[in-house]
This record gives C-alpha cells, structure tokens and sequence, in this order.
C-alpha cells in the first residue's frame, strides 16, 4: 500500500449506545490479555509510522466508512483489512475488503462481485437492509423475530429493500405478517445499528498516511522485550551482530509463504571457546590456585534433580573469563564426591573472592548438602535482571538471547525431550555435559559484565547489594530447614471433611431437586438458571453457557440458600484438593519434613512467593485453615514455634509516605486505627463507633491503600455507591494528606513511567498514560499501591536477614522456617523462649526508622495455630 492506516475504538461510549444502551450489553468484559495487548499493539504501529484513527463518539468501523469513502473520491483505491460481514456494505468499484482468515485459504479479497454472491443481493448497499433484518447476536442487535440469515437474503432478494417489504405488506400472512407489524420500530433501529456511518469527524489529509519506513531499533526493543524473536526475524531480518535490516511491512502477511527463518542467533558450534574438563586432583588443584588469586568467578552445579534436598552432584563448572570456562565432574558415590569438593572448599569458603551464579539459592544449596557454605559477597544475574525488568522473564536462556545474542543449548536437546528432567544427567557423554555445563558459566558471566553497570546506572544498586543478595543464603537455609507436618492429623480431617462435602452435596441435591455435577459448570448453570430459574436473564460467558464463577454466585447469594452451599461445596473442595490431601504426599522421606520453595524473582511488587507447596494461601481466619495450620508442628517435643506478624504495616506505610498527621498520631498513641477512623468518618466519638461502623472504616483503610473506586467498595461491603462514595470522600475529608499523596504518585507515574519504594525498587507502569480507561485505571492504582506494598516486602526480607545473621550467633539452635507475607516462623528450644521473644521483636520492629513505630505481634506454640 501507498498509505496506511489503523482504526481503534475509542474508550467511551459511541453514539450507538447511546441510542440503545443494550447495544453489545451481553459482551464479556474486555479479556485481560486484550487490556494489556492494545498498548504494545499501538507502541508497534507507533514504530512501524502507522497512524492511528480513533474519533470519540464513533466506533472504528464508522472511522474506516468514512476513510473509505473519502478516498475513493480521490481516485484511491481502498482496501478494508477486516473479516466483519458489516463491511460489505461498503464495498465499490474502488472498495474492497481484505479478509484474512486462517487455513487454506489464509487470504480473500472481497469485491461486488463477491459479495453479491454472498448476499445474493443486486448492490451492496443492500446488505444493510438484510443485517437489518437478520440482526446482529455478537452486538446484542435484535432484528426481525423469525428471520435469519437465509430469510433475510430472500426477502431482499425479491423486494430489493426494507423499505419495499412494508409498501408490500399485504403480500405477507401468518406470523411473518403478525412479526412485521409489531417489531417495525425494532428493525428500522437495527438498520440504523448495523449503518456504517461515512460522515463522522475524520482528518483526511492523504499525507498523514503514507506509508513511512519501519524505525527499526524502537520495534526492536519492543519485539525484545515480548520475546518476539521469530517475528523480530521475519520482519527485521535480524543478523548475529544484531543490527537489524529492515524488510517490507506485509513480509508476514500469508503464513504459508514463509520459509524456515535464517539463524538468528550464534549458538556454541558458530562461537569460539575454550571449555576444558579437570579429571585429577592435579588439574583441580591448578584451577583453584588460578581461583586464589582473583577477585570474582562465576559458578553452575549440574544435578540429578531440581529438588535439592534429592539433588546429587554430577557436576561443577566455572568461568572467570569470556569464553572460557573449566568443568569438573563427580563420581556418583556420595563420599567420594564429597571428597573431590573439598579440594575446592577454600575457594568457596573465602570470603575475599565474590561468587557469581544465576539463580544462585540453588547451587547455595547442593554445596551446603555437601559440608560446603559458600562464603564472600554474591551476585546473581537472574536477581539483576528482575530489580531491572520485574514483570519479564529472568532465565538464563531468555537473557542470554536479549544480552548477548545468543542461543544456548537446550537441556532437552541434551538428555532427550523423553527424559525425565535432569534425572538422566549422568548418562550424557563427558563431552556434551561439558559443553553444555561451560557454556552455563560462561554465559552467566557475560551477563553479569553487563547486568552489574545496568543496575548502577538505573539506581538500584544498592537494594540489590543491601536487600536481595543477602536474602539469598536465608532462603537457602530456610529451604533446607523445612517445617515438620503432622499428616495423620491431616489426614483424619480429610476423612472429617470428605463427609461434610457429601453432606452439603446431598443438601444442595434436595434444593435442586435433582443429583448432578456440582464442580461442572455446564450442569450448575442449567440447574441454577434453567430449572431453578434463580434469576431472570444470567449472565453467559463467550461459548455461550451460563456464568457460574464465584464473582457471579456472590452476587446471587441472597436470591436462594443454594448458592451458599455451592460456595462452600466449592471452597471446602479446594480445601481438600489443594492442602489436606496434598501435604503429607509432600514429606520428604529423608528429612520427615515440608520443604517450600521461596520464589524471589517473580512477583513485580518485591513480595516472595512460594510453591511446592504454596504455603500463603492457607486461609488464616476460616476454621478449616485453621485446622490446616495447626498440622504444622515443632520437630522435636523440646522445641517452640514462634510466630511474628507485623501488624497494620501497610497502613503505617500509608501514614509515613503521605506525612498526614491525623493517622500518624493514631498510630504514635497506638489507638485502634479502624475505629479511630470510623470516628472520623461518620463524625462520632470513638466511644460510639458501633461494630458496624468500624468494619466499614477497615474496608475503606484498606481499600484506600489500593486504590479502590466507590463501585468496589460498594461491591465489598454490599452498600450502595453513593453510600461508599460518601464513605471515601469522609476518608479523605479525615485524612486529607493521603489524597495528597495518592494524586502525587499518579503525576509521579505518568512523569516517570514508573514508581519506587522507600528503598529504590521499581515498579514500571507503561500503561499509565494509556487512552485505555480500563487499562489506565489499574495503573493509577498500582502507582498507589505498589510503593507501599513494595515497601513492606522490603522491610521484611531485611527483618529476615538480620534476623539470620543473628540466630548465627546464637550458642542454641534456632531456625527461620517460613515467611509468609508479613509473617515469620522460627523454631527453637523452649527455654530459650524469652530470648527469642526479645530477639525476633527487636530486628523486625527496628528493620527501618519510619515517621511511626513498627510493631510486631508474637506467639508462640506447639504449632502454626498455637503461636499465631
């Protein structure tokens, strides 16, 4: 094409709506993946010199109308990209429709003659009147009752317009007839609907639109950090240096045309190198006097297993040079490898000579397993590139493609797609295992070069040097530490359990009047909604059943008890599935105990996650979670568990960050702030704050801190909008620094692209400028919430490593077993509770100096439930 153009909708709602609000009623909403799509998608064509068309008021198809049919008084000829039947009433001598589709035949061009077969009309234009009468399901457009798509084709067909149907009335009987009549008015609205208009506000200047030249550094940036490398290759023609050769813009158009894409990155066989294998004691005792003498290597174990309680050693690799890197393996006897380690324990144990690694823990701890604590300052690329890039990918494969160019070698072109993960390592050829455990090192080392000045240059050195370097050898040990677990308690509440979910089942059964599937949703809906007919007009999903999620059933709770016990059915299921029934299966058989395993590098906001088993969603307040956490026990009879939970932390964040004096004096005098803040509120003594009152001023405390609109709150509490939106306003009124602070920080996000947490970690917000209202939104609240968030898993990983490095000093065993949000387990002996009491309250109540005290609520217990 000479010129080029892209048509979006607009935010709002188009004159369409206003005209028939129900338009498109029955749509889900926008699916998250769309949300977060449009803006990249307007970043590319952004790159690609594409303008974008989008007229308030107006949907993209009256943009396009109407970009058509100016053009084609120019003497353009105009092709409309879409698969949308609407269009064809577009269609001209010089208008054609560019309908890609997939399969065999991945691309139609659509002109009259085309379309008057597809319509068997005589013009066009006619195709109005037949969409008119047809009407439109995916807009919610009602047409004619009892006409469809091959009706409406043959009364147009014979009388050439809607208009002439009704001069023809008379021709008709029966219940067509009786339909004409009375649904006039619905049709000659859904003729307006389904009209494109060719007359809304569009700039045509042809010279917007011509087609301009790719800026191809921005689409690659952008194509790099989507992990596009295909369609980064296809279109920039990417060479191994890198520098990308722009190609023309409908390269990619038909599928079936293209051909294998060339080699776009280098790759071992095409890279110099220098990778040997040290067999003897001789060869390893050279290497570690080369080690001796320098400031920093970089080191990768290769294992049996990713589970490192199981993990033996096959292997170790180590590069202090690009290109270059030694490997040296193990024999498969335990003690004999433990021996040929110890000829390498002093360089691991010397603090003067810093340690690099990627995904570091790990490694940590399949040394440790074998007597050897790795010492000295540590660095560890994938936790450089998460404080650099939170919300992408941090392996090492991804990171070596964006940062060097270049393509590592699969583990499974290594030991075989059919081979069990990492299980089958020692049956790999020296040479290959060689190969591939090198270039590891080799390329964690490279990234390291390059990921180091990164993080200096963008600020956040020092929260990776003070804050999550250091966590590394806490969540190592607490890993390896795991927590003991009482699975016959565990698994008489499974018996206990089962037989209150087969109750409720047997209730809900006689409420329906019939036995069906409770956990399908297809069955649920047809019960609810066509047999019990709980409400009128349910809402459906996109393939069109009935909506049965928990949001909809908690709106539904008061129409009928039933939707209770589904609820409950359901939770009380999850329960069993999830905890009760999976946790003593996940007792190591060599240690008698759980070992979690704590994710650093995957929540955006800097909050730890944790997985096999995720032990933070145990529901704290329900007695089934109670239940749960009360089979988490101490390891040996003399022992404690000692529980510590920061209390109201975000809050006081909330306080400290927005300065208002009114909350920070709550917090200073230590009042009950949900009830302080009632009685700002609803302008009452605290002493006549009812219940009530109180738990309406906790959600709005709470809600505030994420931003929460009237409509949530509303939602949350079950209250009307007006109520919460006078709520929220009594809030600020009360609070009027917090409001100050919130607008800040959205002003701050939309300057910046991005917000911090007192400490220096980023939360990069790209759609905070978006014309996307939805989209928008989540961004402003995050610009809220992520400092405050943020800021509290900050101050509790520091909690967490002075903590450690205490309890290293301690002449008695102590252990930090589980973090979860804001809460610590330690285990220790019992008579040294006092100690420990003072010890954990003092490191986390003092991790930071903030404008108000921090506090820490302790207990302790023979279990999880006792000491919290």
């Amino acid at each position: 094409p000479t010129h080029i153009a892209v048509a979006f909708d607009p935010p709002t709602p188009t004159f369409r709506h206003e005209m028939y609000p129900e338009y498109k009623a029955q749509r889900e909403e926008t699916p998250e993946g769309i949300k977060i799509a449009v803006p990249y998608i307007k970043k590319i064509l952004d790159a690609y010199q594409i303008p974008v068309v989008e007229v308030a008021g107006f949907e993209a198809d009256d943009a396009i109308g109407t970009m058509a049919k100016i053009a084609e008084k120019k003497d353009f000829e105009t092709y409309m990209v879409t698969p949308d039947k609407d269009f064809c009433q577009l269609v001209s001598e010089r208008i054609f429709m560019y309908k890609l589709r997939r399969g065999a035949k991945a691309l139609e061009i659509w002109g009259i003659d085309e379309v008057k077969k597809e319509f068997r009309c005589e013009r066009p234009e006619q195709v109005i009147d037949i969409l008119a009468l047809w009407g439109d399901a995916a807009d919610n457009i009602k047409g004619m009752p009892g006409v469809g798509e091959k009706r409406s084709k043959d009364l147009i067909a014979k009388y050439g317009s809607l208009e002439n149907i009704y001069n023809h009335l008379n021709d008709f009987k029966g219940k067509l007839k009786e339909n004409l009549i009375k649904y006039k008015e619905q049709v000659e609205l859904a003729k307006t609907l389904v009209t494109i208009k060719v007359d809304v506000p569009v700039d045509f200047n042809e010279d917007l639109y011509i087609r301009q030249d790719i800026k191809a550094d921005e689409l690659n940036e952008i194509f790099k950090e989507l992990e596009f490398r295909t369609l980064s290759q296809r279109i920039l023609k990417k060479t191994t240096t890198g520098s990308p050769q722009q190609t023309s813009l409908f390269d990619f158009a038909d599928e079936q045309e293209q051909k294998e894409p060339e080699k776009q990155f280098a790759d071992i066989n095409t890279t110099e190198h220098d990778y040997k294998v040290l067999q003897t004691n001789e060869e390893i005792a050279g290497l570690v006097e080369q080690l001796q003498k320098l400031p920093e290597f970089c080191f990768d174990t290769e294992t049996t297993s990713v589970n490192t309680i199981d993990a033996e050693i096959v292997g170790l690799s180590l590069s202090f040079e690009a290109h270059k890197a030694f490997y040296v393996p193990f024999p498969e006897d335990y003690e004999e490898a433990k021996q040929r380690l110890n000829l390498l324990k002093q360089v691991f144990e010397n603090k003067d000579i810093a340690k690099i690694g990627q995904n570091l823990k790990y490694d940590i701890q399949i040394l440790k397993n074998y007597g050897i604590n790795v010492c000295g300052t540590l660095h560890d690329t994938m936790l450089a590139h998460y404080l650099l890039k939170p919300e992408q990918r941090h392996n090492m494969d991804v990171l070596a493609e964006n940062y060097l160019n270049y393509r590592p070698v699969s583990i499974e072109k290594l030991i075989g797609k059919k081979g069990k993960h990492q299980s089958t390592m020692r049956l790999v050829p020296l040479e290959q295992i060689k190969e591939y455990a090198c270039e590891d090192a080799d390329i964690t080392w490279q990234l390291y070069q390059k990921l180091i000045p990164d993080l200096k240059n963008s600020g956040q050195y020092e929260l990776y040097e003070k804050i999550e370097i250091p966590l590394v050898p806490v969540l190592a040990q607490m890993e390896l530490n795991g927590i003991s677990l009482d699975a016959q308690a565990l698994n008489d509440y499974a018996v206990e359990l089962r037989e209150k979910i087969l109750s409720i089942e047997k209730s809900i059964y006689t409420d329906a009047g019939v036995e069906f599937n409770i956990s399908s949703p297809k069955q649920l809906g047809e019960v609810l909604f066509d047999r019990m007919k709980i409400i009128d007009n349910p809402k459906k999903t996109k393939t069109k059943q009935y909506s049965t999620s928990e949001k909809e059933l908690q709106k539904l709770k008061i129409k009928h008890p039933v939707i209770e016990k589904i609820l409950e059915y359901r939770g009380l299921k999850k329960l069993l599935n999830t905890y009760v029934e999976t946790l003593p299966d996940l007792i190591n058989p060599k240690t008698k105990r759980i070992h979690t395993s704590y994710n650093q590098a995957v929540v955006a906001t800097g909050r730890l996650s944790s997985n096999n088993p995720n032990l933070q969603n145990i529901p704290i307040r329900t007695e089934e979670g109670k239940k749960i956490r009360k089979a988490f026990t101490v390891g040996s009879n003399k022992n404690l568990l000692i529980s510590a939970d920061y209390s109201q932390i975000e809050l006081r964040l909330m306080a400290h960050f927005s300065n208002d004096e009114h909350l920070i004096e709550a917090f200073r005098v230590g009042k009950d702030i949900h009830r302080a803040t009632a009685g700002k509120i609803f302008h009452v003594d605290e002493a006549e704050v009812t219940p009530e009152m109180r738990s309406k001023a906790k959600s709005a405390n709470f809600g505030i801190i994420y931003g929460i609109s009237s409509f949530g709150l509303a939602e949350n509490l079950g209250i009307s909008r007006s109520e919460a939106k006078q709520l929220i306003d009594g809030y600020f009124a009360a609070y009027p620094k917090v409001k100050e602070f919130m607008d800040k920080q959205i002003l701050l996000a939309r300057e910046k692209g991005y917000v911090e947490t007192l400490f220096g970690r980023r939360r990069y917000l790209p759609e905070i400028n978006s014309r996307n209202a939805v989209m928008r939104g989540v961004a402003e609240r995050n610009a809220i919430n992520a400092p405050i968030q943020g800021t509290a898993a900050d101050i509790i990983k520091i909690a967490m490593i002075n903590l450690f490095k205490a309890i290293q000093e301690l002449d008695f065993e102590a252990k930090m077993l589980l973090q979860v949000h804001d809460e610590l387990i330690l285990e220790f002996p019992e008579d040294k509770k006092d100690i420990m009491s003072h010890l954990v309250k003092e490191k986390m109540e003092n991790a930071v100096k903030l404008s108000i005290p921090l506090t820490v609520e302790v207990g302790m217990g023979k279990n999880w439930l006792e000491a919290h």
